[in-house]
């Protein structure tokens, strides 16, 4: 929408943050790179939660590690949102998402 760059430009500067994307391309890329991450990271449990869910088996795989992971995701998502950080959000967010299916496969199939 035009105009809306403006207006977006001038709520940051009134709340005092940093703009974005940013004009250091060093820290610009860093934003980018931790939205990516934020996504990669979680997807890596996909492997477990598969194996877990297909072999209906959780050998080996402590519910009570994965729980207390879970658990402790949900300050880290409270935190993000309070300070507006969307890679926190977000990472977080899926983590709790594959931590929790962890947790229910394990006791499922234990």
């Amino acid at each position: 929408m035009p105009g809306m760059h403006h207006i977006h430009k001038r709520k940051r500067f009134h709340e005092k943050l940093e703009p974005f994307p940013h004009e250091n391309k060093w820290i610009n890329f860093l934003d980018r790179l931790l939205l990516v991450v934020a996504i990669v990271g979680p997807i890596m449990s996909i492997p477990q939660i598969y194996k877990i869910y297909s072999l209906k088996t959780a050998a080996g795989v402590s519910a009570l590690s994965f729980g207390f992971f879970a658990v402790f995701n949900i300050p880290w998502i409270i935190y993000g949102i309070v300070h507006k950080e969307k890679p926190i959000v977000i990472a977080y967010i899926l983590w709790l998402i594959s931590n929790t299916a962890v947790v229910v496969g394990t006791m499922m199939y234990s």
